[in-house]
């Protein structure tokens, strides 16, 4: 699909496997959604520019490449999102975090905002939102349309488990925008849950119900 991005690296798929399984604890959970960010995140800053630099090794002068001065920020959904954060950082430790409160109504599955906080300078900044599950895509939808009233343009969404309402959701109303998840799963249930997914990413994160 047009700017789907569906990842079938080995150790992506071997992670996501673990996280899937029930009897996973809560802490192995929480690493192997930083360990799936952190790689996710190699692909989805492919396009970052370089430019050419001189620099002075031990034995001689080398020509390499850097990026170049691009500016980032990294916007997870609360609470679940906030699993992807650390590891993402640990890639890219000059971007900026903004966060996004959301939670779904369980009755009419529409995100409802109860909490929004951006860097300044949010507008000059290419954007990743991240959150371990789209599944209706309502939550993703809301956030990206936040994010670009403040004028971002240039956003991509990152996540861990999409299903393909979620997807279609977001290529529907933002073309834009690139989606990358490390598996695409079957459909949605009747109560907006991911089959066969991995449960409800933010309690198994923090050890709640």
């Amino acid at each position: 699909m047009n700017k789907v991005t569906v990842f079938d690296h080995p150790l992506i798929q071997h992670k996501v496997t673990v996280m899937r399984d029930k009897e996973t604890s809560s802490k192995e959970f929480r690493e192997l959604v930083g360990e799936v960010a952190q790689l996710m995140c190699y692909e989805a800053t492919r396009d970052l520019p370089l430019e050419e630099v001189e620099v002075e090794t031990p034995v001689a002068t080398a020509k390499a490449r850097r990026i170049s001065g691009k500016k980032l920020a990294v916007v997870p959904i609360l609470r679940a999102g906030l699993g992807m954060v650390d590891a993402i950082l640990t890639m890219i430790p000059n971007a900026k975090v903004g966060h996004i409160g959301l939670y779904r109504d369980p009755e009419t599955l529409n995100p409802v905002k109860y909490y929004c906080k951006m860097p300044k300078d949010i507008a000059e900044r290419d954007v990743i939102i991240v959150d371990p599950m789209l599944a209706t895509g309502g939550s993703a939808d809301a956030a990206i349309e936040f994010i670009k009233e403040y004028g971002c343009r240039h956003i991509k969404l990152m996540c861990i488990i999409g299903a393909p309402e979620g997807v279609a959701r977001i290529r529907k109303n933002h073309p834009d925008v690139e989606i990358f998840v490390a598996a695409l799963d079957e459909y949605l249930n009747d109560h907006g849950y991911i089959v066969p997914g991995l449960g409800d990413a933010g309690d198994r994160i923090f050890g709640t119900k």
